[in-house]
């Protein structure tokens, strides 16, 4: 198991040469939303932490939320998440953890429940600004990046490449 990113090392080092066809299926999966323990869902309570690769290195959605300035999370939540509350939720998350700071995935849900109002059959209030967090806890646009950049050099001439994204900065 390794990133998209590292495919191409990962084949190398597998004795793989070139490959008629690859398939990369982009963002998180069911298997991660039902792990509270990750940190992805905002459904299930759990750490708030989102790194795809568990606990290792990298910063997890709790720094983000608990350290990083207003302006970044609001950036974070509004070109990751499309979120046109971005500014107001950022606001609320940096007021809020002046008293106690997001260490749940319920926490930050809740928060932001209370300032997104929804009608009944309307996505979860938290769940651009969760996508969001995701997103750039993970640099997942730079990952797809890179790892078009390898499955080209990985493709036989004429092979094919499916990517298989599920919202629209995919």
């Amino acid at each position: 198991e390794t990133e998209f990113s590292n495919m191409e090392a990962a084949a190398t080092g597998a004795g793989f040469g070139l490959f008629d066809g690859i398939v990369l299926d982009i963002g998180v999966s069911s298997m991660q939303l039902d792990q509270a323990i990750r940190g992805f869902s905002f459904r299930n309570d759990g750490p708030l932490d989102m790194r795809m690769a568990g606990d290792a290195g990298d910063e997890s959605a709790a720094d983000i939320v608990n350290s990083a300035s207003e302006t970044r999370i609001a950036d974070i939540l509004y070109h990751y998440g499309e979120e046109r509350l971005s500014r107001v939720i950022a606001r609320a998350i940096v007021a809020d953890r002046q008293e106690m700071p997001f260490t749940t995935t319920r926490q930050l849900s809740e928060m932001i429940g209370r300032i997104i109002r929804t009608k009944p059959g309307d996505i979860h209030p938290a769940t651009r600004s969760f996508q969001a967090l995701r997103i750039a806890v993970n640099d997942e646009l730079g990952e797809l990046a890179r790892a078009l950049h390898a499955a080209e050099r990985l493709l036989k001439p004429g092979g094919r490449l499916a990517v298989v994204s599920f919202h629209s900065l995919e």
